[in-house]
């Protein structure tokens, strides 16, 4: 139980009708998970208007209302509150009533449209190996430990994110890093939190149809380092211009990391191959499993982190070069036909530019390098085209497939990738809309020593398609056709 006034700290009130006394048994902004003597916030959300439901809400029990325009006609037996945004009250609110657990744990977020999931799970496992307990929040997984937990958000809404983490600090947990998207950044899903630091690791086209612009997209990153205290550090990556966007008006610590520039974390690039990376960092040569300039980058941000968490140098990069990939990021899929499987999560033009290029840094000679790939349904349809365009230019063969077109027409989703696909390259690719079809296409046109990269889906285990959530996996897909040609 809490009282109102308490969970109220920090809020812009405007007005209050009622007692501030009151007692409270749960806070929720979904009026169908209203009870008793509970808490309802009116959220004005991208599909509906939290305001719409106040009424269901009290009918179901709730006891205080909190809004952004008081109903017409108020009930002596609610109390009112009405803030300037409710969507931001919502991030104190759940804060203050699970007890600020940010504050006893050391959170760090990161954000970026690259590299977010990659970051947060190399610093859990390198946290597990120095020896704490810590949480992960990301697209993948949430975790407490090592007690694996779904994740449904890639940044969970301000209730179950400080759920999340009180479990954690309960449990024992030291630190927590987690993915700050700029979805969850501009709903202030991580209003009322108390950071320890924010890594920024890149910015490039992705989003705008939900931003509209990128200068919005920019600022929605931005927002998070606005926010930090003077006693957060502000990491950034050096080497994307926009990483001195993200400092300007922060109160926190700044630093830079980078593989170009003189920054506060430095590395050089000794080799990179498909078994792994070797880096130079502090003038210790360091070998990785983890490949390509973009893990490069990745690594340098954890180890940076770290350091900054006041964690010694030597052990830091000892622990570091023994962490795993996350899952569904250029993930290996093993096979005896002599072809070379790559799953990846590349869903944006720069994610998967970077991840042909790394490949393209491995051929030796006559490999060919076959990409399927496919864009999500109602989602930014401006990168369709840029999308069709990199696999062309970087892949001998390019299958254009499905991804998750929810309620989409699979076939005028390919339509708009393939208006990126110049007359040279026409005879390059074909439409397999099936995506299951489309992988096996990919490997049977193949040889061995070939590489094929599926891009798109990464670690998720589903294909959304007219609203429904059909099994699908990648990887799975892939070791399964392997296998097949291998018999």
């Amino acid at each position: 139980m809490a009282l109102l006034k308490d969970i109220l700290y920090k809020t812009n009130l405007i007005s209050v009708a009622g007692d501030m006394n009151t007692d409270l048994g749960g806070i929720c902004f979904d009026s169908r998970e209203s009870k008793q003597g509970c808490l309802f916030i009116a959220v004005r959300g991208t599909q509906t208007d939290g305001h719409q439901y106040i009424d269901q809400a009290i009918a179901k029990g709730a006891s205080v209302v909190v809004c952004e325009e008081l109903p017409e006609k108020l009930l002596d037996t609610v109390t009112y509150v009405k803030v300037d945004n409710t969507a931001r009250a919502l991030g104190f609110i759940a804060s203050n009533f699970y007890g600020n657990p940010s504050s006893r744990l050391k959170l760090v977020a990161v954000t970026g449209t690259n590299g977010k999931t990659t970051t947060v799970t190399l610093l859990h496992q390198l946290f597990g190996k120095l020896g704490y307990k810590s949480g992960l929040l990301s697209t993948v997984e949430n975790k407490i430990g090592e007690e694996v937990l779904a994740a449904t958000h890639t940044t969970p809404d301000a209730i179950a994110l400080n759920s999340l983490l009180k479990d954690m600090a309960d449990q024992g947990c030291t630190h927590c890093f987690m993915e700050a998207s700029s979805h969850a950044i501009v709903q202030h899903r991580v209003a009322g939190l108390q950071f320890a630091g924010a890594v920024f690791t890149n910015i490039t086209h992705d989003h705008l149809d939900y931003h509209g612009t990128f200068d919005e997209y920019i600022k929605a990153k931005k927002m998070l380092f606005d926010g930090l205290p003077s006693s957060a550090f502000a990491l950034v990556n050096e080497d994307d211009k926009r990483g001195a966007i993200m400092l300007q008006n922060t109160k926190a610590a700044k630093k830079t990391y980078s593989l170009k520039h003189m920054s506060d974390f430095r590395a050089k690039i000794l080799s990179n191959s498909i078994q792994g990376l070797e880096l130079q960092i502090d003038n210790i040569d360091v070998w990785f499993k983890l490949v390509g300039d973009f893990n490069a980058y990745n690594l340098l941000a954890v180890y940076g982190t770290a350091l900054l968490l006041e964690e010694p140098m030597e052990e830091v990069l000892t622990q570091l070069s023994d962490v795993d990939p996350a899952r569904g990021r250029f993930q290996l899929v093993p096979s005896t036909t002599g072809i070379v499987a790559i799953v990846d999560y590349a869903h944006t033009p720069d994610a998967l530019e970077n991840v042909l290029k790394t490949i393209k840094s491995f051929r030796t000679g006559n490999e060919a390098v076959v990409t399927v790939v496919g864009c999500g349904g109602n989602r930014d349809k401006t990168k369709r085209p840029l999308m069709a365009a990199i696999s062309c230019q970087l892949s001998d063969k390019v299958i254009l497939t499905s991804d998750n077109p929810r309620f989409e027409d699979p076939m005028e989703i390919i339509k708009d990738m393939q208006t990126g696909v110049g007359p040279s390259n026409y005879r390059k690719t074909l439409v397999v809309p099936d995506r299951k079809e489309a992988i096996k296409t990919a490997i049977s046109i193949s040889s061995p020593g070939d590489i094929v990269l599926v891009a798109g889906k990464g670690h998720e285990t589903y294909q959304e398609i007219q609203g429904v959530k059909h099994p699908f996996d990648d990887k799975k897909v892939v070791t399964e056709v392997l296998k097949a040609f291998s018999e």
